[in-house]
């Protein structure tokens, strides 16, 4: 699975943090962005850790996290 963050629609109300702490992590201006890779917008997804992300995307409240199924 691939995911996308739109760090411009973020509004750093830390769901997808909370929900999946392995994968998302935050700027220091609160910005939602991918741990261990700070500058990309795009990653594949674990298949252990796709459930998480789908979730976090899903109760995203400003849709800045998209994933896509291939």
């Amino acid at each position: 699975m691939k995911c996308e963050i739109i760090p411009e629609r973020c509004i750093a109300c830390g769901l997808c943090q909370t929900i999946a702490p392995e994968i998302f992590d935050y700027t220091d201006d609160g910005l939602v962005l991918f741990v261990g890779e700070p500058d990309a917008i795009h990653e594949f997804i674990p298949i252990e850790q796709q459930p998480e992300v789908i979730q976090a995307a899903k109760r995203c409240p400003s849709h800045a996290i998209l994933f896509q199924n291939s």
